[in-house]
C-alpha cells in the first residue's frame, strides 16, 4: 500500500458535513503519520530493559549458585520478550511473571518449584524460607536480610480467586554498581525501570509502596500490587 498523503483524497469529502470532514482529515492525518513513523516509536516505553552482571555491586561476592542464576536472569533480559499471561516457555516470546520464576529455576536445577506464585509462596513457607515484610520503606530492618537471588512476592496485582491470594513474583537481583538503587528481575505488564514503563522480561526497579490494585492481569490503567515479602530459594547453594 503506498503512504497516504492527507490532501490526495479531497473526493471523499463530497456530500459529508463539515463535521465529518474534519474527522476524516483527522484520521488519514494519523494514517500518513503511522506509515512514516520509525518502527521504534512508541516502542521505547515498552521496551525491556536489560544490564550486565558487572554492572551489579558485589556480584562477584555472592555464592556460585546464585551468581549463575542472576546470569540466566539477565540473559533473559536480553531476549526481547513480551508479557503474556499464562505463558513459561521464552520460545513463544513470551512469558509472564511467575513463569519467568519458573523457568530460570528450573533451569538452575530447582525441579521443584511451582509454577504460579501462589505455589511459589506457600512452597518457600513451607521451606521456612519467607521473611514478611509490612513496611513501606525500603531502608526498613525487615528487609535487612533480603539477597540477591531471593524471590519477592507481591499481591493485589490483579483480582484473583486463588488462596493464598499472592498474584506476582519476581527475583531480586541487588543493586546497581552506579547509583546504589535495587533492582529485581521478572516479567510485568507495566512496572518501571529508571522512569520507564515496560510490557516484558526485563530488570526493574525494586519498590514496595503500595498502590492500586489491577482488576485483571494484562490491566495496565491501574499498575500497583502490595509487595508482602522474599524468601531465600530452597535448596538453592
Amino acid at each position: 500500500m503506498g503512504r497516504v498523503s492527507p490532501t490526495s483524497h479531497a473526493h471523499i469529502f463530497d456530500g459529508y458535513s463539515l463535521v465529518a470532514r474534519s474527522l476524516i482529515i483527522a484520521g488519514i492525518a494519523f494514517l500518513a503519520y503511522a506509515q512514516t513513523a520509525s518502527p521504534q516509536e512508541g516502542k521505547s516505553s515498552t521496551a525491556p530493559a536489560s544490564i550486565d552482571s558487572t554492572e551489579l555491586a558485589d556480584f562477584d561476592e555472592n555464592p556460585s549458585a546464585v551468581r549463575s542464576l542472576l546470569e540466566r536472569c539477565l540473559a533473559l533480559t536480553k531476549q526481547n520478550l513480551g508479557y503474556q499471561y499464562g505463558s513459561s516457555d521464552p520460545k513463544e516470546g513470551v512469558m509472564d511473571c511467575s513463569g519467568t520464576v519458573y523457568f530460570v529455576l528450573q533451569a538452575a536445577g530447582i525441579t521443584d518449584v511451582p509454577r504460579t506464585a501462589s505455589e511459589q509462596y506457600v512452597w518457600t513457607r513451607k521451606a521456612g524460607t519467607f521473611v514478611p515484610v509490612i513496611s513501606r520503606k525500603l531502608d526498613s530492618f525487615e528487609v535487612d536480610a533480603l539477597r540477591p537471588g531471593d524471590l519477592l512476592f507481591w499481591t493485589g496485582t490483579y483480582s484473583t480467586d486463588r488462596d493464598p491470594p499472592v498474584t506476582h513474583s519476581m527475583v531480586y537481583l541487588g543493586r546497581r554498581q552506579d547509583n546504589g538503587k535495587r533492582i529485581m528481575f521478572g516479567a510485568s505488564d507495566g512496572r518501571s525501570y529508571e522512569g520507564r514503563k515496560i510490557w516484558g522480561v526485563s530488570v526493574f526497579d525494586f519498590t514496595i509502596a503500595q498502590s492500586v490494585q489491577k482488576v485483571f492481569p494484562g490491566d495496565t490503567s491501574k499498575p500497583g500490587s502490595l509487595f508482602i515479602g522474599y524468601a531465600h530459594i530452597p535448596r538453592l547453594e
